[in-house]
């Protein structure tokens, strides 16, 4: 004749087996809760608003996380990606480093992490930044208008007094008391002697012909 099992039987088998299972886990060093890595914080935080997009973005896990598999991509506003180099995995965060020319905008932020115990996850968040900033490259030079080309001053030209003429010396030509000039003069002079020359050379032929 076979038994049945009492309604009390039951409900102790019931009972005891999910504090079986927690015994066994915890005999075994591992509690249900630490079986996944969760996430807790985001700096920047999803939704915030920054004056400017920050150098680095960390995010912040309940258990350390390992190199292989983590990667951290951030996008600007213009569609660019602004993460440079590997993440930074510390204790329990991950740091991803941000250079170039950031807009401001929305930035958008992916993510996957792979926690030490093997377990993959993967998240995304979004920040804005009011304004625009640099990190880790040289500002633009500024532009400066050249200078516009002297023109050159008019020469100014100047007057100065010149010496007069002196006045010529006209006094061979002024007049004697007598009405005639010295050119004169002397130009009477020489007829006369050169006439008086003559008449004597023709007295003296006379004189030989006789």
């Amino acid at each position: 004749m076979s038994r049945t099992p009492s309604v009390a039987a039951r409900v102790a088998r019931r009972t005891l087996a999910p504090v079986l299972a927690v015994l066994v886990l915890t005999g075994l060093g591992v509690s249900p809760a630490s079986a996944h890595n969760v996430i807790r914080s985001t700096d920047p935080a999803d939704g915030s608003t920054v004056a400017t997009a920050p150098a680095q973005v960390t995010l912040t896990f309940d258990q350390a996380a390992v190199a292989i598999g983590t990667e951290i991509v951030v996008q600007a506003p213009d569609g660019r990606i602004v993460s440079t180099g590997e993440p930074v995995l510390a204790d329990s965060t991950v740091s991803q480093a941000i250079t170039g020319e950031l807009p401001a905008g929305t930035y958008t932020v992916q993510w996957r992490v792979t926690s030490a115990d093997g377990h993959p996850l993967s998240g995304e968040l979004a920040f804005t930044a009011t304004d625009a900033t640099a990190i880790g490259v040289e500002p633009a030079p500024v532009e400066t208008a050249e200078p516009a080309a002297e023109e050159p001053s008019p020469e100014v030209t100047t007057f100065t007094e010149t010496e007069e003429p002196a006045a010529a010396d006209t006094s061979a030509a002024e007049p004697d008391d007598d009405g005639l000039s010295t050119a004169q003069v002397v130009g009477i002079g020489a007829l006369v002697m050169a006439v008086g020359a003559g008449a004597l050379v023709a007295l003296r032929l006379r004189q030989r012909r006789r």
